[in-house]
């Protein structure tokens, strides 16, 4: 099996990120509940694509890419988070987003202007119709550019969230549950896959943001990835859980995640978006009334930033 150092990687974030027990929630659940602090990865407003961009910027810079694309919805974070870690490697970047939700400079939107990236709107459902709008945009550019797809999520992004579960595994706390947003898929499937090579016991749940076939992305992202590093190990849907929490749909806030918002920065003075991380811990709320875990356990909330989206998206209400 290759080593996770066998990959060439890009240094943009601050790591380890932080990790403790919220010992207010604790108290309110009757369980021990930790975060991780990947809000706190030292790029932007921080968050999980940094990770992911570690790798894939890596492979840009080593292919000679002057110009990186990617896409997401209007506010996306990825979308924020490459321009900013792209920048930083001395890269272009061009986001080709989907014309939905807010898009008035407001939030990741303004963010985005002040680094100078490239906007583009685009208004379809269809993903293969924006990246073959990059590869059109790109040859016009005349420069050599590189592709990231939605969320960074491919083989080599989902490392990143390998690399996250074997930090876990040294930061010392044996967790029994591991609880994060899905939404491209990357994450979850990294620490699925990751959970399996260097956190043995730890169930990871990934608690959806909108509507999808979630457990055949994770599947799918979590085999590519084990093959990518010729683990040899075998992958099944019982690796994970895959938890429906996303209300109204992808970038509509929730009750139930606006009310955990709300609770997390009551408990603990720590602030989670409307759009993915708001809904994921909702997903925890809602597991621990329900009796999912036990007194002693050990459940792990991995914060994967979003900020921006707190400024963009009424969510307090």
């Amino acid at each position: 099996m290759k080593k996770l150092s066998d990959f060439k990687k890009a240094s943009l974030g601050v790591f380890p990120t932080p990790l403790y027990k919220l010992e207010n929630v604790s108290a309110a659940l009757k369980t021990n509940v930790y975060i991780k602090r990947d809000d706190l990865s030292g790029v932007g407003l921080g968050g999980n694509k940094v990770r992911k961009l570690e790798y894939l910027l890596a492979e840009a810079k080593d292919l000679g890419a002057k110009v990186v694309f990617t896409t997401g919805g209007a506010q996306s974070n990825h979308a924020m988070l490459t321009a900013a870690c792209a920048g930083k490697l001395g890269m272009k970047a061009v986001l080709i987003l989907k014309e939905r939700g807010v898009t008035a400079p407001l939030g990741n939107l303004l963010l985005e202007r002040i680094m100078g990236a490239e906007v583009i709107f685009n208004d379809t459902d269809d993903f293969n119709e924006i990246y073959a709008q990059m590869d059109e945009i790109g040859k016009k550019l005349g420069e050599p550019y590189y592709k990231i797809p939605l969320g960074g999520s491919n083989a080599l992004g989902t490392l990143g969230y390998v690399a996250c579960a074997e930090e876990i595994s040294k930061q010392g706390v044996i967790f029994d549950h591991i609880v994060c947003a899905e939404g491209s898929g990357g994450t979850a499937a990294g620490l699925a896959l990751g959970a399996k090579l260097f956190l043995p016991g730890a169930r990871v749940h990934g608690m959806t943001v909108s509507e999808g076939d979630f457990e055949n992305t994770t599947l799918t992202l979590m085999r590519e990835t084990a093959a990518l590093l010729e683990s040899g190990i075998n992958i099944s849907a019982n690796d994970f859980d895959i938890k429906e929490n996303y209300g109204p749909g992808y970038a509509v806030p929730s009750e139930e995640g606006n009310a955990a918002m709300r609770f997390l920065a009551e408990k603990e003075g720590i602030f989670l978006d409307p759009v993915y991380t708001g809904k994921a811990f909702a997903g925890l709320l809602k597991m621990a009334r329900e009796g999912a875990f036990k007194e002693s356990d050990k459940v792990l909330f991995v914060h994967t930033g979003g900020a921006g989206g707190i400024f963009a998206v009424s969510s307090a209400d």
